[in-house]
């Protein structure tokens, strides 16, 4: 039998890992169906939907008030999991004497989630000013990256992390992570600028140009798919783990396939359908990339 510390985590608390992560990329997309449908004001008021009720009243008359209240509720999920997840890692540390480094990191996401629902909040007494909801946004990809952390590092031993290339490679693994943010900042002010805002009604935008905006995101992309390349070439011929190879191999393709996504909606007029496409390999690309930089070492059991 193996030592407690070295027991691996029971299947449902690992199940309840994957689960958290599916349910903030899920998040994104329904918070991109808002915005995509014009239903950013479809529940005109915060925390309520309307003033004197939590839920859309008929009233309203829209369907609009739907889509934006599905998202709130939403939340309430992401909590949940968040919340069942915590219980599980503390019942685990208590039983296995382990991961007792996770239930921090664990309540920074609960924090994470309640903070979002206030940007949320903001936002609608606003009325979907771009800059609040580029923020909403980008705070939904920290809690992305986070609960995609939070997988990977459940799966690891609790021994001193080892480097499995060389100090430059893992530099580089670095600047492409800082990178990643730059170009989702840079993708959230062209949608900001163009023609989904989130309100059907009175749309809000940011005083830019949107072609300006698409061709200088086109052109960090471009200098990031380089660097990406780069770091594919490196760490097949230095990185001694295959795990390393292979991480970096998939975050070349979602790349590539979120480039592709990109022109293409860019050349047929942004439709919806693609931006939400756009929104979800985003997501994915942090995962990935967030998995990348983890992979460039090792951390053994003790």
């Amino acid at each position: 039998m193996l030592p407690p510390d070295t027991r691996p985590l029971h299947r449902w608390t690992r199940v309840l890992f994957w689960l958290n992560l599916a349910v903030e990329i899920g998040i994104v997309l329904t918070g991109g169906l808002v915005r995509l449908t014009g239903s950013g004001l479809g529940c005109p008021d915060w925390p309520q939907c309307v003033p004197g009720s939590l839920t859309p009243v008929a009233a309203q008359g829209s369907w609009h008030k739907y889509v934006e209240f599905g998202n709130r509720t939403l939340t309430g999920l992401v909590s949940f999991v968040a919340v069942a997840l915590i219980v599980a890692v503390v019942v685990e540390q208590r039983v296995y004497g382990r991961r007792k480094k996770l239930v921090a990191p664990l309540l920074g996401v609960l924090a994470g989630i309640a903070l979002q629902a206030i940007v949320g909040g903001i936002s609608v007494h606003l009325k979907l000013n771009p800059w609040i909801v580029a923020t909403h946004f980008l705070g939904s990809m920290v809690l992305v990256w986070a609960s995609a952390w939070l997988v990977w590092r459940s799966r690891e031993g609790e021994g001193a992390p080892v480097p499995v290339v060389r100090r430059e490679v893992r530099a580089l693994g670095w600047v492409i992570a800082a990178l990643t943010g730059v170009v989702l900042l840079l993708g959230t002010l062209v949608t900001g600028a163009g023609p989904h805002s989130g309100d059907a009604n009175a749309p809000a935008r940011l005083g830019v140009e949107p072609r300006t905006m698409a061709w200088l995101h086109a052109d960090a992309v471009m200098l990031y798919c380089g660097l990406i390349i780069g770091m594919v070439l490196a760490v097949r011929l230095l990185a001694t783990s295959p795990r390393t190879r292979r991480a970096w191999t998939v975050v070349l393709s979602v790349v590539v396939l979120q480039g592709v996504v990109g022109y293409t909606q860019y050349f047929l007029g942004v439709p919806a359908a693609l931006v939400l496409i756009h929104m979800l390999l985003a997501s994915l690309l942090v995962v990935a990339v967030t998995w990348a930089v983890l992979s460039l070492r090792e951390r053994a059991e003790v």
